[in-house]
């Protein structure tokens, strides 16, 4: 019996390259390097000027792409996808790349975002004739674009990007051309890099580390980027709007050695920590992360209250998604399996336990009981973001507004119930101090401000298929 995740799911990674003779080896690289935004399926579609080949499979990148399933995909333009886990949709159909044959050719797409009228335009598709083969806002795209009866690219993306409402950073493809897009308001990463003569997008620049190429820039908010055989051309077809990127992705989504929204994840998770321990300092011997979110954030912290940084738990990096749980025998196995406390680090200790955030409070809670079980004198626990009370409608799988133990108890009454002789998370000042900006951000999840309204705002809503409970986030 496993129990629910008691953090934000990341959401997925996309990846894309053009004019390179091992395109889908590089491919599969730049979705390893993305892996941790989508742990379910890995697809790739890759395209040799006349035709485009599809492979995807259920599993992480390297089960699913051995050496004789990337021989089946040949070419020098490709396009890749994570998907990350999600509970009632985990099927093969969702897997992306989506493929279809269209009036202008084939056409391959991948996603990471989530349309909040996804339903809408599905249910007006439908009535037109449309057929569906999935449950994803992704085949909804798909079809918008295969429908128009533009004769570019460029133009049948922009007409069918017009009518959608919410998050999406996208690469499309087709038998000649690689086409990466933002929304106007930038809501997930999209990059730019260089391969000698070949042009790379890729989720987070760390898959540009893994195969060598470059960071050029960001892909804007609302930028169509088109690449082919004469080089990258910048459109944009959209009305401009006011950014709102999500500054989860600088709290806990991306990896600490990318850079995101043109600064390094690394240095603003210090940050946080720093502004953390200005605003609350604690009388303790030494500061711990909880691995591997907390990391960077805790290095701040102890940087900043001249405490000795150490390693007081331990990750197991290879628990897969299942394991048998003894039958009540090990009390907090979930945690234990995945965590385990240092004792001779922690005995005796007063203790800082460093987070990126609580969501259920669950996991927390036996962290807190298993770092005094090691002879932790006292544990007091910081947290690097601000309470999450509001759930996301714009590609993060969260919990609904019920199960955010945030939503409904203070910050009293969290400590509590994890057992901390202390908590205290950073506010707003602190987290917009971090980033280095106040403006540009989406901070839903704390606020409650939304930027994109959504139907039956309020309460979390499923973008898809609400009657069978089948959730679909990118």
């Amino acid at each position: 019996m496993s129990e629910q995740p008691d953090k934000f799911r990341d959401e997925c990674g996309v990846f894309g390259i053009h004019a390179h003779p091992e395109a889908a080896n590089l491919t599969y690289l730049g979705l390893y390097a993305l892996q941790h935004r989508g742990q379910e399926s890995a697809g790739i579609a890759c395209a040799d000027g006349k035709t485009v080949y599809v492979e995807k499979a259920m599993g992480l990148v390297a089960d699913v792409f051995t050496e004789a399933r990337l021989r089946r995909l040949p070419g020098q333009t490709a396009i890749g996808h994570v998907r990350y886990s999600t509970t009632g949709s985990s099927q093969l159909k969702n897997a992306q790349p989506f493929f279809a044959g269209t009036h202008r050719g084939s056409l391959a797409l991948a996603h990471n975002g989530n349309l909040v009228n996804a339903l809408a335009l599905r249910a007006e598709l439908e009535g037109q004739g449309s057929v569906f083969s999935s449950t994803s806002d992704t085949e909804v795209i798909l079809h918008l674009v295969a429908r128009s009866q533009a004769e570019t690219l460029i133009d049948a993306a922009a007409e069918a990007l017009s009518q959608l409402q919410g998050a999406y950073s996208l690469v499309l493809m087709n038998e000649r051309q690689l086409l990466g897009v933002r929304d106007p308001r930038g809501f997930r990463p999209l990059s730019l890099g260089r391969l000698k003569e070949s042009y790379v997008l890729a989720s987070e620049s760390c898959a540009f580390d893994l195969i060598g190429a470059t960071f050029v820039r960001d892909v804007d908010p609302g930028e169509f980027l088109l690449i082919d055989d004469s080089g990258v051309h910048s459109y944009s077809p959209l009305p401009v709007t006011t950014p709102t990127m999500c500054i989860f992705e600088h709290v806990y989504f991306s990896r600490p050695d990318s850079l995101v929204y043109g600064q390094s994840v690394s240095r603003v998770r210090k940050e946080l920590g720093r502004h953390l321990a200005q605003e609350a300092p604690a009388d303790a011997d030494i500061v711990i992360p909880v691995p591997d979110s907390g990391i960077y954030a805790a290095l701040g912290y102890a940087q900043e209250a001249n405490l000795p940084y150490e390693v007081g738990m331990v990750r197991n990096h290879y628990v897969g998604r299942t394991f048998i749980e003894p039958q009540g025998s090990i009390r907090h196995f979930g945690v234990k399996i995945k965590l385990n406390a240092v004792r001779e680090v922690l005995e005796g200790k007063r203790v800082v336990v460093v987070d990126d955030s609580i969501i259920r409070g669950t996991t927390s809670r036996k962290i807190v009981f298993m770092l005094r079980s090691a002879g932790a004198r006292e544990v007091h626990m910081r947290i690097s973001s601000p309470p999450t009370v509001w759930p996301c409608y714009y590609g993060i799988d969260t919990p609904t507004r019920r199960e955010l133990i945030a939503s409904s108890h203070t910050v009293e009454e969290i400590r509590r119930y994890i057992g901390a002789d202390s908590l205290v998370y950073l506010d707003m000042k602190g987290l917009l101090a971090a980033v280095g900006k106040d403006d540009g951000y989406c901070a839903a999840c704390w606020t409650g401000r939304y930027p994109v309204e959504f139907p039956g705002q309020g309460e979390r809503q499923l973008t898809l298929f609400d009657a069978s409970r089948m959730r679909e986030k990118r």
